[in-house]
């Protein structure tokens, strides 16, 4: 398998992750806000949800369960949070969501060799 071929396997991976949690948020009676709400040279959100007057920004980690491995959340390091932050700022202001809560989490969705998502762990950060 060649870089190329990695990487669109990747990205299908986290595209069918992201598409996991807004089903699953969307289930337990989150609206979806935007996707993939992005800001040139600061940073990009996965999936931003609202439910009543909270906004939640949520940042996949799709991962394939092969023995141990330290947490997908665990991959949100201080420099990822920061830039997260730095992004939510942005969308604060583009929405003008001045007067809501903010609640950071991370999906940790893990999924088979197949690619059949096995479980979805919504982590606050």
């Amino acid at each position: 398998m060649n870089e190329e071929d990695k990487r669109t396997t990747k990205r299908k991976t986290g595209d069918n992750g992201e598409e996991a949690v807004i089903r699953l948020m969307t289930k337990q009676g989150f609206t979806l806000l935007c996707r993939n709400f992005e800001v040139h040279n600061v940073g990009e959100l996965d999936c931003v949800f609202t439910k009543n007057e909270d906004v939640y920004v949520v940042e996949v980690r799709s991962r394939q369960n092969r023995g141990y491995y330290p947490s997908s959340a665990e991959t949100v390091d201080y420099r990822k949070r920061l830039k997260i932050e730095r992004t939510t700022e942005y969308l604060i202001s583009h929405y003008r969501l001045f007067d809501r809560n903010i609640v950071f989490l991370v999906a940790q969705v893990t999924h088979d060799s197949s690619g059949m998502i096995k479980n979805i762990e919504l982590i606050p950060f």
